[in-house]
């Protein structure tokens, strides 16, 4: 029986997706590298174009699967997520609050940018709808309210028939006590919503609004990620072919795609450009740099001097967001857009 392959005899790829194209390099068995620029959208001639590039590179024609064994790695920034929130092309969206407070996202937190202005240009919220339930817990975990269990199904039932499948559950206190939150997410999962994003799991923080407005942005991201990701898996049968397949998060690290969710995507391709720029400026001696990356959607701008800098608590494109990210400011303007 013959040996496998080991992984100096299997090709790697190297993939940044962006709104506009999608390039690529690919390093063979023989560790030549040959680079790859495609269309990202282009239907008519392929599906994806990262599973395109890879059929380029195995000679492969477009019906004919991966074989088994000839990839050993996989690694993948995408600017999915983050063209998705500029250009609010998300997933419509049901946000449901303790009652009360369903306007508190709208609010926000008084924050002026530009005091003197008279004329104030709120960003639009990402949710379709924002629910109030009869609900609370106390900050000490008492039940002041139950969750009305009939309401809430309701209240479901009727935006589930109207054609929402995401959907957002921010309760007072409940990063420490999640009770509620998990009740309507099992009443939500029974009536067939698709993504649901408890704010206990995605932001378990005090702060209600940011908190809010994380889990918010994680229900209104996440499908397109996901739709995504799934058409690349079934595309390519990672597991099934042996492949490790990687994301870049937006603090820089790499995750499998069932940990990739909205809120660590938003500068999942942005953050790639930054530690390859990094990378390369260091080899050249350049330990202080800027980088700049112009796409097709979007510009994203950093600067490094020693270790990288993170940032817990953001603002991309007027939308707040509480999640470790590299410190990268990212605009709604590129070279197409």
């Amino acid at each position: 029986m013959p040996k496998p392959p080991s992984q100096s005899q299997k090709w790697s790829f190297l993939i940044d997706r962006g709104g506009t194209f999608t390039d690529i390099l690919a390093i063979s068995p023989a560790g030549s590298i040959t680079p790859l620029k495609l269309l990202s959208e282009n239907p008519a001639a392929y599906p994806d174009a990262g599973i395109e590039a890879i059929r380029q590179c195995l000679g492969l024609t477009q019906d004919a699967p991966i074989p088994k064994n000839k990839i050993n790695t996989i690694r993948m920034g995408t600017t999915v997520a983050t063209n998705a929130l500029l250009e609010h092309k998300g997933a419509p969206t049901l946000l449901v609050t303790s009652q009360g407070l369903s306007d508190c996202l709208e609010i926000g937190t008084q924050a002026r940018p530009d005091i003197f202005a008279l004329n104030i240009q709120k960003p639009a919220m990402l949710y379709s709808k924002s629910i109030p339930l009869r609900e609370r817990i106390a900050a000490d975990g008492t039940i002041i309210t139950p969750l009305d269990q009939e309401h809430t199904a309701t209240v479901l039932k009727q935006h589930h028939k109207a054609g929402l499948r995401a959907l957002a559950i921010l309760f007072m206190h409940s990063y420490k006590f999640p009770a509620h939150e998990q009740q309507v997410a099992k009443l939500a999962k029974d009536i067939g919503y698709t993504h649901i994003s408890m704010s206990h799991q995605i932001s378990p923080l005090i702060k209600y609004i940011p908190r809010g407005d994380t889990t918010t942005i994680n229900a209104y991201l996440t499908p397109c990620l996901k739709h995504y990701t799934n058409q690349l898996e079934a595309l390519l049968q990672p597991k099934e072919n042996n492949i490790k397949l990687y994301f870049m998060t937006s603090s820089g690290g790499l995750t499998k795609p069932n940990h990739f969710i909205g809120k660590d995507a938003i500068l999942s391709g942005p953050a790639g450009g930054l530690v390859g720029a990094a990378s390369t400026a260091a080899k050249e001696g350049a330990e202080n740099i800027i980088c700049f990356d112009m796409g097709g959607t979007s510009t994203d701008v950093a600067e490094k001097s020693g270790p990288f800098h993170l940032k817990f608590e953001t603002d991309i494109a007027g939308h707040r967001l509480q999640t470790p990210m590299l410190d990268i400011h990212t605009v709604a303007a590129g070279g197409g857009s």
